[in-house]
């Protein structure tokens, strides 16, 4: 399967409806709606470096932490105690910076104006 992309609008929005399924498969206590999809969208994008392997794996490594802390929710803090394949941590760090100066973003432009 190829990896997703964010540089076009399209490919924003695929990402997005792709953390929208998990978002609604994620079993822990304290998981709310928003919580991959909008609050940590370019961070897993970034760690995942757009391939769903790595991104199921960060998610499902981050679940079982969230469970055996009592965190119970998937955060940034907490997953970046998490580590992942080695493909994605190498290409990690060059990814992070571009997302931190908004040279790039995995929201779709409508989100991220307020529309739903």
């Amino acid at each position: 399967m190829r990896p997703f992309t964010i540089e076009s609008e399209e490919g924003r929005r695929e990402w997005r409806a792709m953390l929208l399924a998990l978002e609604q498969r994620v079993v822990l206590a304290d998981k709310h709606s928003g919580m991959l999809a909008d609050e940590l969208s370019d961070y897993l994008f970034a760690r995942s470096t757009g391939h769903i392997g790595s991104l199921m794996t960060l998610i499902n490594r981050g679940c079982q932490r969230a469970v055996r802390t009592g965190a119970e929710r998937l955060s940034r803090d907490l997953l970046d105690r998490v580590r992942n394949d080695e493909a994605s941590e190498a290409a990690r760090l060059e990814l992070e910076a571009a997302l931190e100066k908004r040279r790039l973003t995995s929201r779709p432009r409508s989100r991220r104006h307020g529309a739903a």
